[in-house]
């Protein structure tokens, strides 16, 4: 089993910054990939950005050069750099790690708003 824990979001008005960060404790050793979806209010789920134990990255289009995800192992802790950001990426971000199943985060709020 994988435990997670999200941190950093909050309000930051349009084009602002914030870095959410995600820590995995548990059995870090056996996680193939993690990454993070978003939800908005009455939306579905959806991917942002995924990291690969091998370091493969794979990341949503609409956020592609304004989002970046990246990892310390030492710490099991991978972040996300939010930069530019647009109302449109408001929504509660979930950290997720992928093993033997997928395991979630309880999920931290990010808003941009003015």
């Amino acid at each position: 089993q994988v435990q997670l824990v999200e941190s950093g979001g909050g309000l930051v008005q349009p084009g602002g910054s914030l870095r959410l960060s995600c820590a995995a404790t548990g059995s870090v050793f056996r996680i193939n990939l993690m990454g993070w979806y978003r939800q908005a209010p009455g939306k579905q789920r959806e991917l942002v950005t995924t990291i690969t134990s091998g370091g493969t990255i794979n990341y949503k289009d609409s956020v592609k050069g304004r989002f970046t995800i990246s990892r310390d192992k030492a710490v099991n802790t991978v972040y996300l750099q939010m930069n530019s950001l647009k109302p449109e990426d408001t929504a509660v971000y979930y950290c997720l790690a992928a093993l033997d199943r997928q395991y979630w985060g309880r999920g931290t709020q990010v808003t941009v708003s003015s």
